[in-house]
């Protein structure tokens, strides 16, 4: 097609253009052009295409089996721990139902009631309590409503029965008279001596009354009662409970605390929303792994308590359903689809025809397949990127090195020295001036090692450093010397002075610079430290206290440290003073230095000296003082003559960062 505006008809050749062979006309240059495209830009969209087709592809086949072999491992995560928790179920059923028919299938002490052979009965029982450590409590009631009961301390027994401290083990002996039931209680230590005993407590308990009793007497069977919350500590337990054989009227029974239970599902969580209980046959939770929701349900079995539970919309989703098999299944509760696992409890005492069920939701645990979706996605488009890249590579290879030429200048201008500039290029001036600016890097690199390099950033940001000027502003001073330091260098060689005073400045550098502080001034073995400039600081005054403070702090581990190496102490003096002074930059045309000057300078400097005539280590003046009422501590020391000044000027100790409400 010819180009628009163009007089010829299409088919006419323009000049120059020779006609084909069979007499049809070529198309014209123009057109020609306009249908093709540049090479970088056809292997840029086919290969973007290529990638994006394939990766989309293998993405959603890793999706969908990555969630598929998680929900696998679901199943089987959920399968194994309910068949942890059966199997823990049972050793808690075998070793009571052990202990207890033990006691009630032999002749022993336990065919005389109270308080008949009680001591036997104490040892006897004391034996099974260590045996057998998830038991409660080991008991035995009589048809005369005497009442025999082991107890381990702990677990809310030794509050409820005000034991001694050292005692693990108390007996309750209930015996009944003619006005009432008297109680008995004794306590033993870990050794078996009796460290107290409390007789005849009156007490309106009879074991003929409760159910683990009622349940088991007269019959030769083994029988369970609950869980139930116990009625003194309120922990969930389970009643274990047989007659003697001797004499069916004389019920044996233990307690099993289920404290490990519910421990065991809390702990087992296969994402932050899995839940794991355990259902009656009527599908109300008996154990619940959140502890929320167990305090709610233990709370309904307490006298006075609320009688029914919220609603829980994956325990209806449970009671309402009687088809469970031990096939995982979903199920939609509150908006979440979760995966849910009923598994029976093959026991024939503790908790018999109850079930286990696990539940989590879809959303966590397929979670990290959506997780490996994105990572997948990202590693998809670098590939796409680094194909455009690699396909416009040489159109682009000028035109990037430069990009990153510019970069680097950018990290130079923020005087970021630590990246280096690594431009690789075929281009030979491009490659020669990437070797430049790593010189010029390393040139002004070195360059800074004499210069604040945070101290000269924020004097760019604040428009300090505009050449020979000077303004008056409100700063804070700080001076500091060390004790004798002419000794300590006569002492010691002028290298060894030198290392010293390195890992000293750079105690002082760290804590001035942590307290908003610059140092301006390194002066032999003193430095002059300024606040408010060239960075404003609202708290400049107390910002200086608090530093003198923790350099101090810092320094009395520094000559700890010099004190082990057999070298002298740094011991440093502080002078703080806050007023107006000049600011600016001075010096001559070629060679400039930021610092302040005037009385306020003067003032701070003579401050540091004064500590020599009053014993201190940190003098600061009325002004610093006021500054920082009721943040700093001070201890006034009166007026003293300043070195060189004619009024005196009243001075203070600074002693620590003050505490508690401000004092005027």
């Amino acid at each position: 097609m010819a180009a628009e505006g163009n007089s010829r008809p299409p088919t006419e050749p323009g000049p120059g253009v020779p006609a084909r062979a069979d007499g049809s006309q070529p198309v014209s240059q123009a057109a020609a052009a306009r249908r093709t495209h540049p090479l970088q830009t056809l292997l840029a969209l086919t290969t973007v295409t290529l990638i994006l087709v394939v990766s989309a592809a293998l993405i959603g086949l890793g999706f969908y089996r990555a969630r598929n072999a998680i929900i696998a491992d679901a199943n089987q995560d959920m399968r194994v721990f309910s068949e942890r928790l059966v199997e823990r179920l049972n050793a808690l059923s075998t070793q009571t139902v052990a202990a207890v028919g033990i006691i009630s299938s032999i002749p022993n002490a336990f065919l005389v009631p109270p308080p008949g052979r009680d001591r036997d009965k104490a040892i006897f029982l004391r034996e099974i309590l260590k045996q057998v450590p998830q038991l409660d409590g080991v008991y035995a009631g009589y048809p005369d409503g005497s009442f025999f009961h082991a107890v381990r301390l702990g677990g809310g027994w030794t509050e409820a029965l005000d034991a001694p401290a050292n005692a693990v083990v108390a007996y309750r002996t209930i015996t009944q008279q003619a006005g009432g039931g008297m109680l008995d209680v004794a306590f033993e230590d870990a050794a078996g001596n009796v460290i107290r005993e409390d007789h005849g407590l009156p007490t309106s308990f009879d074991p003929r009354t409760r159910p683990w009793y009622k349940a088991a007497a007269g019959l030769p069977e083994t029988v369970t009662i609950g869980p139930y919350a116990m009625a003194t500590t309120h922990n969930l337990g389970i009643a274990i409970a047989q007659s003697h054989s001797a004499n069916r009227q004389i019920v044996i029974a233990a307690d099993i605390v289920l404290d490990t239970i519910t421990d065991f599902l809390a702990s087992e969580k296969m994402t932050p929303g899995s839940e794991a209980f355990i259902v009656d046959t009527s599908g109300n939770p008996v154990i619940h792994s959140d502890s929320a929701f167990m305090d709610r349900l233990m709370a309904t079995q307490l006298p006075g308590g609320t009688g029914s539970l919220p609603p829980d919309p994956i325990v209806d989703s449970i009671r309402s359903n009687d088809s469970w098999t031990d096939a995982p299944r979903l199920i939609e509760a509150a908006g979440r689809t979760y995966l849910v696992l009923v598994t029976p409890i093959r026991s024939r005492l503790l908790l018999p025809y109850h079930r286990v069920v696990v539940t989590a939701p879809m959303d966590e645990l397929i979670a990290p397949a959506r997780r490996a979706l994105l990572h997948g996605g990202a590693i998809a488009l670098l590939v796409v990127v680094a194909a455009v890249l690699a396909a416009l590579l040489i159109a682009r290879l000028i035109t990037q090195s430069l990009q990153r030429l510019t970069q680097s200048a950018q990290r130079l201008q923020n005087l970021d020295f630590v990246t280096p500039v690594e431009v690789r290029s075929r281009v030979s001036e491009i490659s020669s001036l990437s070797r430049a600016m790593n010189r010029a890097r390393d040139a002004i690199h070195t360059f800074m090692l004499y210069v604040p390099k945070e101290f000269v950033r924020r004097g760019f940001l604040a428009g300090h450093f505009t050449g020979r000027a000077g303004a008056r502003q409100e700063v804070t001073a700080l001076f500091t010397d060390i004790y004798d330091f002419t000794k300590i260098s006569e002492e010691h060689g002028p290298e060894q002075v030198v290392a010293m005073l390195s890992d000293y400045f750079d105690i002082l550098d760290e804590t001035v610079e942590a307290h908003h502080g610059s140092i301006i001034q390194f002066l032999g073995d003193s430095i002059f430290a300024m606040w408010n400039a060239p960075e404003a600081d609202p708290d400049h005054a107390e910002h200086a206290c608090r530093a003198a403070l923790d350099a101090c702090a810092r320094l009395e581990t520094f000559n700890e440290s010099q004190a082990a190496k057999g070298l002298p102490a740094f011991r440093t003096r502080f002078g703080i003073h806050t007023g107006q002074a000049v600011v600016g930059s001075v010096g001559a045309r070629e060679r400039l230095q930021y610092t302040a000057m005037g009385d306020t300078i003067n003032v701070a400097s003579r401050l540091e000296g004064m500590n020599k005539e009053t014993g201190t280590a940190i003098l600061a003046s009325r002004a610093v003082r006021d500054a920082c009422l009721g943040k700093i501590e001070f201890r006034p020391l009166g007026r003293a003559q300043a070195r060189g000044r004619g009024e005196a000027i009243e001075i203070f100790e600074v002693v620590g960062v003050r505490e508690g409400p401000a004092r005027p």
